[in-house]
């Protein structure tokens, strides 16, 4: 039951390709409780007025060149809704654990810390050849070397968006409480392990 857990609140910060969302669907199976990904993006629409196609694009990767000009600008129009979205994606995160939950991405660690809302705080990652799979299932048809500059790319984007709203590099593994290597322990030992430690049996 999600009221015998010791962490009810989930969240999971992750590379590109590591396996974040499969950890968090097992564990929401395992437990029962919801876990939020992109599902929520729709919840950040309502919160903000934005058009889906605007909260999508925004997603968790602000660019090198967007903040660039946004430095040299001191802050443009087209820029400033993106500041305004992750303060609408705030209050929906602070929303969701308020019951039982697994979010994520988002900054979710960052923004429930400065809520004041306790959380299991989990970070996923692995080499570069065991992600190779997953991203050549997200991105069929394409070779070894431009699945490699995907994985890069969106890392690095990440890296800026979670730098830009918290101050923090999201590969300072003193942010979180646990680290797992996806690749080395495995997927379904990783989500085991987890799962122990919110259930307080670890």
């Amino acid at each position: 039951m999600a009221d015998n857990l010791k962490f009810p609140v989930i969240t999971i910060g992750r590379e590109y390709c590591a396996y974040g969302r499969t950890i968090a669907r097992i564990l929401s199976e395992r437990l029962d409780i919801p876990y939020f990904d992109k599902d929520f993006v729709k919840k950040t629409v309502i919160e903000s007025g934005f058009s889906e196609d605007e909260v999508n694009s925004e997603g968790e990767s602000i660019s090198s060149l967007s903040l660039f000009i946004e430095n040299f600008l001191n802050g443009t129009a087209a820029y400033n809704s993106y500041d305004d979205i992750f303060e609408a994606q705030k209050h929906v995160i602070v929303d969701l654990a308020k019951e039982p939950c697994i979010i994520v991405g988002r900054c979710a660690d960052f923004v429930l810390k400065e809520a004041g809302i306790p959380s299991l705080d989990v970070f996923l990652y692995a080499e570069t050849d065991f992600k190779l799979k997953r991203a050549a299932e997200l991105h069929p048809g394409n070779d070894t070397a431009h699945l490699k500059k995907i994985m890069k790319k969106q890392d690095e984007l990440r890296r800026i968006y979670y730098k830009h709203y918290t101050g923090h590099d999201s590969y300072d593994f003193s942010n979180y409480d646990l680290c797992l290597n996806t690749g080395i322990i495995g997927v379904e030992k990783c989500a085991d392990i987890i799962e122990d430690i919110v259930r307080g049996t670890r």
